[in-house]
C-alpha cells in the first residue's frame, strides 16, 4: 500500500482517517535535512556546492519512512502546498533514495485544506517535485546561510557583545531602530481648535468646528498659540450664525479581501494583541485539524466552490438582503504573489465559531476572526449617507462645520470591520438640520494640541510594513520578529517595539559598513529574483554568483576595522541619540562631572554599551546610552554612619551606594539589586542589608572556619573556605541559619560543581521489578527515572499527566537500548574512557535545536547563525583537552 508523508503527526492522524487502511500515513516532523552549522556547508567555489545532513532528531523518522518503503511500492509526498513544503519532499526524496531505487513509484500531491474532499481530490492528480520551487529554496537557504556565517563572525569581532547578523533580520531590526531615531529627533508643535456647541430650533444639539476666521479657510497651524485661540473664542462669541448650507452625499463602504498571512498576522495583533509567533501556532493547529485552509500564504482568491458556500451561509444566517447580486473577486496586487495559494478560510462556511466550540483560546479567537473576515468578503457594501453642513456668521467672516454619518443599511459591518492601528475621529450622527435656520451657540471651547511623534511598531504594523516594501516573505515574518526580541536587540513594552542598545549598535554598524545589504531596495530586489528562480526565468546559482562576489568584497573590506575605528563610526551615526541638545544651550559632549573631558561611547566586556568621560580614569563619569543622566535617577533613601545612602541607575541598572565618589575613596561601597528587586521596593532598611554584604553566618562546626552569605555575579550563594553553595532565593541570604547552611553545603559536596539536586515533579508509585518511579525535572527536560533508568518524557505529554503505565512503556522502551551501551563499555581497561572522549562530537547536533519545521527557514537559519561557531570552539578545545 501507498506511504504518505506529511509534516506534522496531527497532520498525519487526520489524513489518515480520510484515506483509511489502503495508506499508510507517516510525519517527517518538518524538515529532515539541514546545512551543517559550521563553515563550509555552502562552497561558492564549487558552484555554491551544498552538504546536507539528516539532524538527529529526524534520523529515526527517515528510518520509519524507510523501514515502510520495505514492504509498500509507492512513496506519495504529501507536504505543505509552498515552496518550504516542496523543499522538504525534495529532501525527503533525496534522504530516501537508497530505499527508493528498486523500481519504486514517488510522486508529489498538493491540498490547500485537510478535507476529505480536498484529500482524496489531490491523490487523483499527482505530480513529480517541482524543480523550480526547489531551486528557489536552495538559493534563499545559500544566501541566509552566507550572510549568516560570513557577517555575524564580523560583528563579534568588531562589535563587542553582538550576537548575529541576518539578510532579512538585520532590515527589520533597522526599521525598528530609525522609527525610534525618528520619534527621539521629533519635536512637538503645538495648534489649537475651537469646537462649538450648536442647537437648532427644535433644541437639538450639534457639534461644530471652526473652519473659517477673518474670512480665510484655516489650515492646521493657523492658531498656534493660546492668546490666538482667544482671539478666535471671542469672534465667535460677539457673532449670530446660522446653517448656509446642507449637503448630503450617498457613500457606499465595500468589505475587506479575506485574510492571507500578513493581513492575519495584522488583525490578530490589533483586535487580540496576538504576536506573530502565537498567530501562527494557532493557525497551525486550526489547520491540521481540518478547520481552515493553508496558512501561509500570500494570495486572497476563493475557490468558486468556496465562494457560493459563503453566499449560502450569508442567506441562511443574515437574509438575502446581505447576498451581493454577483460573487466578490479578489485579486492581489503584489508583484510576487504566488496566485496558486488561496486565501485563509474555513474549510466549512456553515461551522460558525459558535458551532466549532473550540476549547484552546487562542485558537477558538482565530477562528472567530477568518470566519467573520471570510463571510464578510462575499457579504454587501454597506450603505450610508454623509452630511455635512456649513454654518457661517451673516458677514462671513467665521465659517464653522458640523459633519455627521448615518449608516442607512449596514451590510457586512454587521459582521466584521477591520481594526485600525492609529485612532481617528468618528463622525457622528446629526439631528435634522435646515437650511437657512438659525444655529444657537452654546458653548465654545478651545483645545490645545500638540503633533504627535510617528507610534513606535507594533508587530502588526511591523508586518504591514515589511509587506509594502517586499522585505522577506510572510510566512517568516513571525520568526524573523521573534529573533529579533530572542537576540534581545529589540523589547516589546505594550505591544510597542523598542529597540536595544545593542540593537541600536547592530544597525549602526550594518549601516556604516554594509549599508547596501540593509537597504530596503536591495532586499526586496533579491526577494523578487528569487521569485524569478521559482518561476524558472533566472537561475539559482546567477543569482547566488551575483550577490557572493559584492558581499565578499564587502566582507573583505572591514578585515583591517579596529574597534575603536568601529566604535567611533557608531558614535557619528547615533550622536543625535546619544548626546541630545541641553536645556542651557551648552555642549552636549561635554562631560557634567569634571566639565573638561569629552563623552564618548564605549563597550564594556559584558558586551553593554555606555557613555563614559574620555578623562577616565581621573573622571569615572558614565551613563546609559539611551541618553538619561545616571544622576537623573537618584534617590536618597537616608543616611548611615553620617553617610548618604542613595538609590541609583547605571548602565547595570540600579544598584545602591554609600556616600558618594571623592579622592580619598574613589570608589564608594555599591550593590547592584538582587533579581527580583524592583527599585520601587528598596527602602533604607534593606539598602544597608545589601551594602553590609557578604553577612556572616557563623563558624563551621568541624573546622571553625567562617560561613558567609553573599551576591554574587550567578546569584546568591554560601561560602565556606573555597566551596560555593548557590541559593535558589535572594531573601535567604539575609534569613540563612546555620542548619540550613550545613544542608546546602552536603548537597554541594554530593554533587560538586553542581546546584543542590532538584526534588522529583511526581511520585508515580512503584515498578513491578521493585524500586519507585519518578518524573524529575532535568536540564533538556523532564525525565521518568527509575533504578538506573532514566527515560525522557515526550514533548507531546503533559509530565504532571504522565501516568504509570505510560512512564513503564518510556522506561521499557529506554531499558531496551541500555544492554547495547552497556555491553560497548565491556572493553578492556585500557578503552573503557574512549567513548567518554567522543561524548562532545556527539553533541554536535545540538547546535540545530532550532531546526526549521515547516515554513520558517529563512529566518531561523539566520537567527542561529552564531551558535556553530561557539560549538566548534567548545567542542575543539574539550578534543584537545
Amino acid at each position: 500500500m501507498p506511504v504518505v508523508v506529511v509534516e506534522s503527526p496531527a497532520k498525519a492522524k487526520t489524513i489518515n482517517k480520510y484515506l483509511g487502511s489502503n495508506y499508510v500515513v507517516l510525519a517527517s516532523y518538518g524538515h529532515v535535512r539541514d546545512l551543517p552549522p559550521k563553515d563550509g556547508s555552502v562552497n561558492p567555489d564549487d558552484n555554491f556546492a551544498m552538504t546536507w545532513e539528516i539532524a538527529a532528531d529526524s534520523r529515526k523518522h527517515v528510518k520509519a519512512i524507510a523501514d515502510a518503503l520495505k514492504t509498500d511500492d509507492e512513496l506519495i509526498l504529501a507536504t505543505d502546498p509552498d515552496r518550504e513544503g516542496e523543499a522538504i519532499s525534495w529532501h525527503l526524496q533525496e534522504a530516501l533514495a537508497s530505499s527508493i531505487k528498486k523500481g519504486k513509484k514517488v510522486s508529489r500531491v498538493t491540498f490547500n485544506a485537510i478535507t476529505k474532499a480536498a484529500v482524496t481530490e489531490a491523490m487523483t492528480r499527482p505530480r513529480q517535485v517541482d524543480v523550480p520551487l526547489v531551486q528557489a529554496y536552495l538559493a534563499r537557504r545559500a544566501l541566509d546561510y552566507l550572510v549568516g556565517f560570513t557577517l555575524s563572525p564580523v560583528l563579534w569581532r568588531k562589535l563587542p557583545g553582538a550576537k548575529s547578523a541576518g539578510r532579512v533580520q538585520s532590515v527589520c531590526l533597522r526599521l525598528i531602530v530609525e522609527r525610534e531615531m525618528e520619534i527621539e529627533a521629533f519635536r512637538p508643535q503645538e495648534f489649537w481648535s475651537v469646537d462649538v456647541m450648536l442647537a437648532t430650533p427644535r433644541g437639538q444639539d450639534y457639534a461644530a468646528r471652526l473652519v473659517m476666521l477673518g474670512g480665510k479657510k484655516l489650515d492646521k497651524f493657523d492658531i498656534p498659540t493660546a492668546t490666538a485661540a482667544e482671539l478666535a473664542v471671542s469672534a465667535i462669541d460677539h457673532r449670530t450664525f446660522s446653517v448656509k448650507g446642507v449637503e448630503k452625499k450617498p457613500a457606499t463602504r465595500n468589505p475587506y479581501p479575506p485574510f492571507m498571512t500578513s493581513t492575519l498576522q495584522q488583525e490578530a495583533s490589533r483586535k487580540h494583541g496576538m504576536g506573530a509567533k502565537m498567530c501562527m501556532s494557532a493557525a497551525q493547529r486550526l489547520y491540521e485539524a481540518g478547520y481552515i485552509t493553508y496558512m501561509r500564504t500570500d494570495g486572497i482568491d476563493m475557490a468558486p466552490e468556496a465562494v457560493m458556500q459563503a453566499r449560502d451561509a450569508i442567506k441562511s444566517e443574515f437574509g438575502a438582503a446581505y447576498v451581493p447580486d454577483s460573487p466578490r473577486m479578489y485579486k492581489n496586487k503584489a508583484k510576487n504573489a504566488q496566485e496558486a495559494h488561496e486565501c485563509i478560510r474555513p474549510t466549512d462556511m456553515h461551522a460558525t465559531p459558535e458551532k466549532l466550540r473550540l476549547a484552546d483560546p487562542d485558537q477558538r479567537k482565530l477562528y472567530d476572526l477568518i470566519w467573520k473576515r471570510t463571510i464578510a468578503s462575499q457579504m454587501a457594501a454597506a450603505r450610508m449617507e454623509r452630511t455635512v453642513v456649513d454654518v457661517q456668521s451673516p458677514d462671513g467672516q467665521v465659517g464653522l462645520r458640523a459633519n455627521g454619518q448615518v449608516i442607512l443599511f449596514d451590510g457586512f459591518l454587521r459582521v466584521y470591520d477591520e481594526g485600525r492601528d492609529d485612532d481617528g475621529d468618528d463622525e457622528g450622527r446629526l439631528p435634522q438640520i435646515m437650511e437657512g435656520e438659525a444655529a444657537d451657540k452654546r458653548k465654545v471651547t478651545p483645545e490645545q494640541h500638540f503633533t504627535q511623534a510617528p507610534p513606535r511598531y507594533t508587530e502588526a504594523t511591523l508586518v504591514k510594513r515589511m509587506e509594502e516594501l517586499g522585505i522577506g516573505r510572510p510566512s517568516t515574518y513571525a520568526s524573523v520578529i521573534t529573533t529579533i526580541q530572542d537576540r534581545e536587540y529589540v523589547r516589546k513594552d505594550k505591544n510597542r517595539l523598542i529597540p536595544e542598545d545593542k540593537g541600536r549598535m547592530v544597525t549602526a554598524f550594518l549601516t556604516n559598513f554594509f549599508r547596501r545589504y540593509v537597504e530596503y531596495d536591495f532586499t526586496a530586489d533579491l526577494e523578487t529574483e528569487l521569485d524569478d528562480v521559482s518561476d524558472g526565468s533566472r537561475t539559482y546559482t546567477e543569482v547566488l554568483s551575483r550577490f557572493w562576489r559584492d558581499f565578499s568584497a564587502a566582507i573583505a573590506e572591514t578585515a583591517d576595522l579596529r574597534i575603536t575605528e568601529v566604535l567611533d563610526k557608531i558614535d557619528e551615526f547615533l550622536a543625535p541619540h546619544l548626546y541630545p541638545p541641553r536645556e542651557d544651550g551648552s555642549d552636549p559632549r561635554v562631560c557634567p562631572t569634571c566639565g573638561q573631558g569629552r563623552l564618548h561611547l564605549k563597550t564594556a566586556r559584558s558586551g553593554g554599551a555606555f557613555i563614559g568621560c574620555g578623562n577616565y580614569p581621573e573622571c569615572r563619569y558614565t551613563r546609559p546610552i539611551n541618553g538619561a543622566d545616571e544622576a537623573s535617577g537618584d534617590r536618597v533613601l537616608g543616611q548611615d554612619e553620617g553617610l548618604d545612602i542613595s538609590l541609583k541607575t547605571g548602565r547595570f541598572g540600579p544598584y545602591v551606594q554609600k556616600g558618594e565618589a571623592t579622592t580619598e575613596q574613589p570608589k564608594p561601597p555599591r550593590s547592584s539589586l538582587p533579581k527580583g528587586w524592583s527599585p520601587e521596593s528598596i527602602t533604607l532598611e534593606r539598602a544597608i542589608m545589601l551594602l553590609n554584604l557578604p553577612r556572616q553566618i557563623g563558624p563551621h562546626p568541624e573546622d571553625g572556619a567562617m560561613v558567609e552569605a553573599a551576591l554574587g555575579r550567578f546569584g546568591p550563594y554560601i561560602k565556606h573556605n573555597t566551596t560555593y553553595a548557590n541559593l535558589a532565593d535572594a531573601e535567604e541570604v539575609f534569613t540563612i541559619g546555620m542548619n540550613r547552611a550545613m544542608e546546602v553545603l552536603a548537597q554541594k559536596a554530593l554533587r560538586p560543581g553542581r546546584a543542590p539536586a532538584a526534588g522529583p515533579l511526581k511520585e508515580l508509585g512503584a515498578h513491578p521489578d521493585g524500586g519507585a518511579i519518578q518524573v524529575m525535572p532535568g536540564r533538556y527536560g523532564p525525565y521518568v527515572k527509575w533504578e538506573g533508568v532514566n527515560a525522557t518524557v515526550p514533548k507531546t505529554i503533559d509530565p504532571m499527566e504522565l501516568t504509570l503505565d505510560e512512564a513503564l512503556v518510556l522506561i521499557a522502551e529506554k531499558a531496551g537500548k541500555t544492554p547495547v551501551k552497556k555491553t560497548a563499555r565491556k572493553k578492556p581497561e585500557g578503552e573503557a574512557k574512549k567513548p567518554a572522549a567522543k561524548k562532545p562530537a556527539a553533541k554536535k547536533p545540538a547546535a540545530k535545536k532550532a531546526a526549521p519545521k515547516a515554513a520558517e527557514v529563512d529566518d531561523v537559519v539566520e537567527a542561529e547563525a552564531p551558535a556553530p561557531k561557539a560549538v566548534k570552539r567548545t567542542v575543539k578545545k574539550k578534543a584537545e583537552g
